[in-house]
């Protein structure tokens, strides 16, 4: 992964250059930036592969940042907070963000987490050289293989997790999975995250998906047990 960029929006310094240290052990080609007008300046510029986002920042806190980038990119971002309480979770997920892990966090933690996206990111482009599988359901038409999603054949802009969910739940249609399951199956073994996650960012895939999200078509909801897709 030596050829792969990480930019690390941090305003506290020593924690800045602790991951900075290692992660560049791990060969990541590494940027810093202290605020969020900065940051977002270098992660539109740079174009880094991940972005690890602090939520409390000057100038800019990290929810603005995150919302700003997700106007114009997909890349994984990981946010960085020392907040416990689940509003901030939420939201940042709800603004777009990939993942958030909580301060104080284990290295060891913090690198399984920026691989793994990574690993998600480099499949995602990886089958542009493989042929298409379109599937059709109703108005989508889904390339498996391409990630890519088509609506009334207008391109959607999902984020790599949204775009993983979807593909899990398409090529099991009918079949429902719990949210732990789900949380195993698509952000990984490696992820500590909580039930809720999977709930907004089935929300957030509504929002883009369905006519209405209040009144789903494809992503269902089988009461207290969990979710599956239904092909009309």
């Amino acid at each position: 992964m030596s050829d792969k960029k990480v930019l690390i929006i941090e305003d506290e310094k020593a924690i800045s250059d602790i991951i900075k240290f290692n992660l560049a052990k791990e060969g990541f080609d590494i940027e810093t930036a202290y605020d969020g007008e900065s940051g977002l300046k270098k992660a539109l510029e740079w174009k880094p592969d991940l972005i690890l986002l602090d939520i409390m920042l000057p100038i800019m806190d990290g929810f603005q940042v995150c919302k700003k980038v997700r106007e114009v990119s997909t890349v994984p971002i990981l946010m960085l907070t020392a907040k416990e309480e689940e509003v901030d979770k939420v939201l940042g997920l709800e603004l777009g963000a990939d993942d958030y892990i909580t301060k104080p966090f284990g290295m060891r933690e913090l690198i399984a987490r920026i691989k793994s996206n990574m690993r998600r990111t480099e499949r995602s482009a990886a089958p542009q050289t493989t042929p298409s599988q379109i599937q059709e359901y109703g108005n989508l038409e889904i390339d498996l293989n391409r990630y890519e999603i088509r609506k009334n054949g207008i391109a959607l802009e999902l984020t790599l997790r949204e775009f993983e969910l979807l593909k899990y739940l398409a090529e099991r249609e009918n079949k429902v999975f719990s949210r732990e399951q789900l949380l195993e199956e698509v952000w990984g073994y490696e992820y500590y995250g909580d039930i809720r996650t999977v709930d907004v960012t089935v929300r957030r895939l509504r929002e883009k998906l369905e006519d209405d999200s209040s009144d789903p078509k494809y992503i269902m909801t089988k009461r207290g047990i969990g979710y599956y897709f239904r092909r009309l």
